[in-house]
C-alpha cells in the first residue's frame, strides 16, 4: 500500500474512533465528522483489510483486528501528545500526527513508561493502555501522584496536567504551572495553598485533582531510566523531533 493512501486510510481509522468515542456510528456521521476529507474508496479498503465491518442497518464498527490496529494509533498519537506537551514544552498536535505513523511499539512502550504512563492525553481523552501498563500495573504502584495525595510541606515536581479544558490548561501554564515545575502543598483548607515559582496560589480540590506529581524522581525507577535511553538513542525519536520543530 503506497504511504499517502496508508496515512489517508489512518486518518479514516481515526476518525472512526473518535466518532464511537461520541457514541456514533453511522456511515453518515463519519462523513459528516471528516467533512470534505471523507472518501468512500478509504472505508472499502479499509473492509478489503477486514479492519471494520458495515451492519445491515448502516452501523460502522471494528473488527477485532480493528480494534487493535484504532488503539495503537490513538495510544501512539495521544502520548506523542503528552510527551510534547509534558516534556518537550511544544505544541503538541502537529508532531503527534506525524509521530503515529513512524512509531513502533517498542518506542512507544518506552515514552509511555518515562511519562509514568498517563491514563489521558492533554486534552483529557483517554490513552488506550499498552503490555507496558499492565506490567507496570503487576509489579509497582504508579510513579505518579495527583496534587491532592500530597502532605502538608511536602514537595513535588509536575509530571503531567491531565484536563479536558483548554482553557483551564492555559490559566494553570500562566500561574507557572507546567510539567517540570516544583510544587510545595502550604495548606488544603479551605482550599489547597501551593508555593509555584515564589509564589502562593489557591486552588480548589477539583483542580488539583488534575495536577499529577512525580512521588520520586522521573528517572529514579530503572523502568524509567531504561525508557529515556531507549528514547534517546532511537533514531525515531530524531525523525520525530524534526516533525515537531
Amino acid at each position: 500500500m503506497k504511504l499517502e493512501l496508508e496515512r489517508e486510510m489512518d486518518e479514516c481509522v481515526e476518525q472512526l474512533w473518535y466518532l464511537q468515542e461520541k457514541e456514533l456510528d453511522s456511515m453518515d456521521d463519519l462523513a459528516s465528522l471528516m467533512k470534505g476529507e471523507f472518501c468512500l474508496d478509504h472505508f472499502k479498503e479499509m473492509a478489503a483489510l477486514e479492519l471494520v465491518d458495515l451492519s445491515r442497518d448502516g452501523k460502522i464498527f471494528f473488527t477485532d483486528a480493528g480494534e487493535k490496529y484504532a488503539a495503537r494509533l490513538i495510544r501512539s498519537h495521544r502520548l506523542a501528545e503528552r510527551l510534547v506537551y509534558d516534556v518537550l514544552g511544544g505544541e503538541f498536535e502537529a508532531g503527534a500526527c506525524e509521530f503515529e505513523h513512524i512509531s513502533n511499539p517498542e518506542l512507544v512502550d518506552s515514552i509511555c513508561t518515562l511519562l509514568g504512563h498517563p491514563r489521558e492525553c492533554p486534552h483529557g481523552m483517554p490513552i488506550p493502555g499498552g503490555e507496558c501498563c499492565e506490567k507496570s500495573l503487576r509489579t509497582a504502584t504508579s510513579s505518579v501522584t495527583p496534587l491532592t495525595e500530597l502532605k502538608v510541606g511536602e514537595s513535588a515536581r509536575v509530571a503531567y496536567i491531565n484536563c479536558r479544558d483548554d482553557r483551564r490548561l492555559h490559566k494553570l501554564d500562566s500561574l507557572q504551572i507546567r510539567p517540570g515545575t516544583m510544587l510545595k502543598l502550604h495548606q488544603i483548607s479551605p482550599s489547597f495553598v501551593v508555593e509555584c515559582e515564589g509564589a502562593n496560589i489557591a486552588m480548589d480540590e477539583s483542580i488539583c485533582s488534575d495536577i499529577c506529581l512525580w512521588k520520586s524522581s522521573p528517572l529514579a525507577s530503572s523502568d524509567s531510566a531504561e525508557a529515556l535511553a531507549n528514547v534517546k538513542t532511537s533514531q525515531t525519536r530524531a525523525k520525530f523531533l524534526s516533525f515537531i520543530r
